[in-house]
């Protein structure tokens, strides 16, 4: 291997991509080659893609012809394609993208190292096989977070059959990693100065079934939270069918976990749940969170909802208007509902006109917008740790942090004035200002 071979990497979609993201460049570095950031400097350029919905399919083939053209005006000698879009379509991008050297699928991403060497030689390898158990506290990862927020997938796969959703075909089904294996990742990412772990999974609160007969995630977390350097716990995709005693307990009881809880709901009319083959309605789903309310002060809820489902009438989508207007959701991700080749829902009648899902899209986000505004204002005078991210160019706000009310790259900031702040530090500060979104404030 020639150690001048410079690698380059562009991850796109979840943060569980992310995660492979950053183990394939760990396991490059470790190999001897130089990681860049520059394009048109990479002699190997990587696109991991995404494969969920129409417009992420539309992203990475963007990126993956973008990126192409540095093999003409840069002095890349390989493009390689891996993630989701390289596992559901590799022979399809072969044959209609010949600036491909190499298709990577979702369980093969650990043997990048050899399948790099292969396309620089020429040989446009395929590597797509079927999901394999994680080992990630094995391998070696290259951050490209903040050095102090790290995502920790805890499983792989999912054990849900929804209608619209690809994703078990292509990440297989659940595949929950052992609580030892996940502490054991969580401890050496802490030992690097990670202060924040973000617990992601295709639906965190299923793990465990497969490996222990039942939810684990509470177990997970007790061990989590003993080690020292770790301050913040956060989850993401705690779906709402697992959600038990001992997980509010759990929750309740360790400060270090954060009162934000991602619970994606999809929707609040109980006939396009049940055509999503998702469980209960909108009174399950007010019962719901009203306990999670109920269970944990000062909670944060976010969500997503899908607009647009094959068969949605207007009256079921402004029954889900009113449940965002009685419920009073914190965060809420709005997607028009996509056609996905393979699924069951793509083969069900009464599709619904484009124009109408961005009618319907637009409709609740003004909503939500407002509702989120309201929210934000509320929090005026009230005192929030901040964990102080990086610099900020508001004017009178030269720094940007988050409180523990926001994920990273998903929702809001908290924009700070005062000096001498430093990136991985937590501060106290009031707030003294609100957007829809973000919120400022002063350090005390």
């Amino acid at each position: 291997m020639d150690k001048t071979t410079r690698i380059g990497l562009v991850s796109l979609g979840c943060p569980k991509n992310r995660v492979d993201s950053e183990v394939m460049l760990g396991l490059l570095q470790a190999a001897g080659y130089p990681i860049t950031a520059d394009p048109t400097e990479a002699d190997c350029l990587i696109i991991n893609t995404c494969g969920f919905i129409g417009d992420a399919k539309k992203e990475s083939i963007d990126t993956i012809l973008e990126y192409a053209a540095y093999k003409a005006t840069g002095v890349c000698r390989a493009l390689i394609v891996t993630g989701c879009l390289a596992q559901r379509y590799a022979s399809e991008l072969l044959a209609e993208l010949p600036e491909i050297d190499a298709i990577v699928g979702t369980a093969a991403f650990p043997s990048i190292v050899s399948i790099v060497s292969e396309a620089l030689a020429g040989e446009r390898p395929v590597h797509v096989c079927p999901p394999a158990e994680l080992t990630t506290e094995q391998l070696p990862r290259l951050l490209s977070t903040a050095p102090h927020t790290a995502y920790l997938k805890i499983a792989e796969g999912c054990g849900h059959s929804c209608t619209f959703c690809i994703i078990p075909q292509l990440r297989g089904p659940l595949n929950s990693r052992p609580i030892e294996s996940v502490a054991a990742e969580a401890a050496a990412l802490a030992g690097r100065g990670v202060k924040e772990l973000i617990l992601i999974a295709q639906d965190t609160t299923q793990y465990g079934i497969d490996r222990y007969g039942r939810p684990a995630l509470a177990d997970l977390l007790r061990e989590l939270v003993r080690i020292e350097p770790i301050e913040w716990i956060r989850l993401l995709y705690t779906y709402p069918t697992n959600f038990n005693a001992e997980l509010f307990e759990v929750i309740k009881q360790e400060p270090k976990i954060c009162r934000y809880l991602d619970l994606p709901l999809q929707h609040a009319n109980e006939r396009i749940l049940r055509r999503m083959r998702r469980k209960g309605g909108k009174t399950q789903i007010s019962e719901l969170v009203n306990t999670i309310r109920r269970e944990i002060p000062d909670v944060v809820l976010r969500t997503s909802f899908i607009v647009g489902f094959p068969g949605e009438t207007e009256a079921e989508f402004n029954e889900l208007l009113d449940f965002l207007r009685d419920s009073r959701l914190d965060r809420v991700g709005v997607f028009r509902y996509s056609r996905e080749e393979g699924t069951p829902a793509a083969e069900m009648p009464d599709q619904i006109p484009d124009e109408i899902k961005e009618k319907r899209y637009r409709r609740a986000m003004r909503l939500q917008q407002d509702i989120s505004r309201q929210l934000n204002e509320a929090l005026i005078g009230v005192t929030l740790t901040v964990l102080v991210e990086g610099t900020s160019r508001r004017r009178g706000y030269p720094y940007s942090g988050r409180s523990y009310r926001d994920a990273p790259q998903i929702d809001g900031v908290v924009y700070l004035a005062g000096e001498g702040l430093r990136p991985g530090t937590f501060v106290q500060a009031v707030v003294t200002g609100a957007d829809a979104y973000d919120l400022y404030a002063t350090p005390l």
